[in-house]
């Protein structure tokens, strides 16, 4: 392989288990909201005493509130699958980006993962660290909360 095909495997490789990452966010919202959903639903018996009512409104309440997040999982999914993630020498949407020994996707803002034992984490282009480093290239050096930082790598 070429280094050039080390790097498009290499990024892949990240793409991919950002996807797997969202997914499994999706599942486990969906899964809560469901619960919740079927938790809030009364029986078929005749009459239902305060306790049962309150109990299902209750539930009712903890299911719109997991509706937010699996939205939210859905959205960024969304933005992930209409990312390109072509290999790039400048930091853009699409781009990994590696500076102070960290590893970035910018995409959409992530919880920590791992691949092949380097640590990842999506950041969204909004992000206020993005918006410094939008545009630079290897080497290129830019300054976020006071601190400068020097771009080791982009994908």
């Amino acid at each position: 392989m070429t280094a050039e095909q080390d790097r498009a495997a290499k990024k892949k490789a990240i793409i991919d288990r950002l996807m797997s990452l969202e997914a499994e966010e999706l599942a486990t919202a969906k899964a809560h909201y469901e619960a919740f959903l079927r938790d809030s639903q009364l029986d078929d018996r005749e009459g239902h005493d305060k306790d049962d009512i309150a109990a299902s409104r209750e539930f009712a309440d903890l299911a719109a509130a997991f509706d937010a997040p699996v939205q939210a999982h859905h959205a960024k999914i969304d933005v992930i699958e209409n990312t390109d993630f072509g290999l790039t020498d400048t930091v853009a949407p699409g781009a990994v980006v590696k500076f102070n020994n960290r590893n970035f996707v910018v995409c959409v803002s992530t919880t920590r993962f791992e691949v092949d034992g380097e640590t990842f984490m999506g950041i969204s282009p909004q992000s206020p660290i993005y918006l410094a480093m939008a545009g630079l290239q290897k080497g290129e050096i830019f300054t976020h909360n006071g601190k400068e930082f020097e771009i080791q790598d982009v994908l």
